[in-house]
């Protein structure tokens, strides 16, 4: 880097907190480590004076990122790899947003009981003011950008606060290359185990005693997505996970059994269909039917928007790349093939 290029970000932090420091600067200066390596900046630091030195935008969201945390230290968080991931994530500096050097803030969160959950940048921010506003929303991308977790917490609010009645989680009996049969039960009891991340979320929100009660009382109802035809749902907030997996006629059929009083949140990944070949997805073609109805949301997460380890960014992005080069290939075969046709009958 070229002196025109790079900034020196100097600043104190204050007050003095030994423990906090240590916190903040991690194992082994492992926390300040992994903010270099995502942000391409270097950290210098003498007790709790800093210099960050770097690309301008990215070496004062660097010092923007270390105040906070410091700040977060003192006052009791936990300074952990996956938090700095995450704020890495909100910041949206390897979107080049236009934010400049601020760090978002936000200004939605969702209450429960046990747990404060704020959503993580603009696209989970969307998705929630979208289930607020909307009967009927539909969160669409890759795997761990907080789709099912953030409708569960949005449906424990409501319920904590008695705006619905009743929670429904909802999932088509579809799996990845296994066959439910060869499981124990009824399909109710086959479907069970797949909904372990929605269950996750609620013990986490909840606590599993009071979970229990609830799956006992049916305030909280697992319905397998076959079992959803001719009802009528009034007052509930109705989760129907991993959609992709739905055919056309059964996500119709669950759309129309939404009644009064009732919201609906529809997750899925377009790109990890399970059904069998040739049979199209639900939620795609929903996607396309569904454009512009008012009164439903539509939030659409990329590669971007992934909230897990760092790597799972990647492989979505990977994954991404090699489908979009498998599709060019197949275009470019299908051009060579019809100008050889072309060829051969001239």
């Amino acid at each position: 880097m070229t002196s025109q290029t790079t900034q020196d970000v100097k600043f104190l932090l204050t007050p003095f907190h030994a423990e906090a420091l240590a916190n903040l600067c991690g194992q082994l200066n492992q926390h300040l480590k992994q903010i270099e390596s995502r942000l391409g900046v270097e950290i210098h630091s003498r007790s709790n004076e800093f210099q960050v030195s770097g690309e301008p935008q990215r070496a004062q969201l660097a010092g923007e990122m270390l105040k906070q945390l410091y700040q977060d230290s003192i006052d009791g968080t936990s300074i952990s790899a996956e938090l700095i991931h995450l704020l890495l994530q909100q910041s949206g500096i390897e979107q080049r947003s236009g934010n400049g050097n601020k760090l978002p803030k936000d200004d939605i969160c969702i209450r429960t009981r046990k747990a404060l959950i704020r959503p993580r940048g603009p696209n989970q921010q969307k998705y929630v003011r979208s289930i607020l506003q909307h009967d009927i929303n539909f969160g669409i991308g890759p795997a761990g950008t907080g789709k099912t977790y953030l409708a569960v917490a949005c449906a424990v609010e409501a319920l904590e606060r008695e705006e619905i009645e009743r929670i429904l989680l909802v999932r088509p009996a579809v799996e990845a290359g296994e066959k439910l049969g060869f499981l124990p039960g009824d399909l109710s009891q086959k479907v069970d185990p797949y909904l372990r991340p929605l269950y996750d979320a609620l013990y986490e929100m909840l606590g599993f005693e009071k979970v229990d009660k609830m799956l006992e009382r049916n305030i909280i109802e697992v319905a397998p997505l076959a079992y959803m035809r001719g009802r009528t749902l009034n007052g509930a907030f109705v989760i129907l996970d991993e959609s992709q997996n739905t055919t056309r006629e059964q996500m119709k059929m669950f759309l129309t059994r939404i009644g009064f009083g009732t919201t609906a949140v529809i997750t899925g990944d377009i790109t990890q269909v399970d059904l069998p070949k040739g049979t199209p997805s639900g939620l795609k073609h929903a996607i396309h039917v569904l454009d512009g109805v008012k009164g439903i949301g539509f939030t659409h997460f990329s590669s971007k928007d992934v909230v897990r380890h760092p790597l799972v960014q990647h492989i979505v992005e990977a994954y991404d790349r090699f489908d979009l080069e498998q599709e060019q290939n197949k275009g470019q075969n299908l051009d060579q093939n019809i100008s050889q046709s072309k060829g051969a009958r001239a």
